[in-house]
């Protein structure tokens, strides 16, 4: 069974922490997922940084135009994600934009994050027709799997869809609005997460965007498998360095 699979079988209240590759310089790539497994996060989201990230917020949009500017680009990514391969035995999640994967080429991209040992992408702009029609096939020959996102303005019929299509968990996208920390969860998206937890879907339920420490990471496994963590991470590392990481893990794990 994928190492991902089994942590969602076995492990509530899952804590994974997004990153961007190549910041805050070139190579902490590495550093910061060896530090990460050692703070005794469940799993990361490695970012692939982008010129036009629609998702995400000014803090990933920054840490983005950093690592561009250190010289990253996905042939140096899947370096630095070779050289660790042998050593981290934290499943990774890999999050990119549909456009950084055509211009790579789909068939090498995908080869390329099986040998890194990765097995679930996130490609938050990839459409529903576009995954039935040519993605689940290209996908499922190199044995990844998909990540869907759904927000509070997903219609329940969609979300059935996507549960029907999930192999790994679904991302429940905290608020309809770019990531980023936004303080205390409000009761509308309470609610938001109680219709959707109510609709006992077969899939496991990780939310994302706004969540940013201990407060927000339990509310959010009041309701789902566990939490990711991002722009307040992101944050963090851009003011208190790789050496520091656990400094922020810490709290949110105790």
């Amino acid at each position: 069974m994928k190492k991902l699979n089994t942590l969602l079988a076995q492990k509530e209240n899952l804590l994974s922490i997004y990153f961007t590759c190549g910041y805050p310089e070139l190579g902490d790539t590495t550093h910061v997922i060896s530090a990460l497994e050692k703070s005794g996060v469940d799993f990361i989201e490695v970012g692939l940084p982008y010129s036009d990230p629609l998702a995400d917020g000014p803090t990933i949009q920054d840490s983005s135009q950093k690592a561009l500017e250190n010289g990253i680009n996905l042939d140096i990514v899947f370096e630095q994600l070779m050289t660790i391969k042998a050593t981290n035995k934290t499943p990774l999640v890999l999050m990119g934009y549909l456009n950084q994967m055509l211009k790579y080429g789909e068939e090498k991209f995908c080869q390329k994050v099986i040998d890194c040992g990765i097995e679930t992408l996130i490609i938050p702009d990839l459409p529903m027709v576009e995954f039935e029609n040519h993605y689940q096939a290209l996908f499922d020959k190199y044995g990844l799997t998909n990540v869907f996102l759904i927000t509070p303005n997903t219609s329940e019929e969609r979300i059935r869809k996507i549960d029907n299509y999930t192999k790994t968990f679904i991302y429940v996208v905290a608020s309809s609005s770019i990531t980023g920390a936004k303080g205390a969860i409000s009761k509308q998206q309470m609610d938001y997460f109680k219709r959707v937890k109510a609709m006992q879907l077969k899939s496991k339920l990780i939310i994302g965007f706004g969540i940013s420490d201990k407060p927000t990471f339990t509310t959010a496994c009041d309701f789902a498998d566990g939490a990711i963590i991002g722009s307040a991470f992101i944050k963090h590392l851009g003011s208190h360095g790789v050496e520091n990481i656990d400094t922020f893990i810490s709290p949110i794990k105790a």
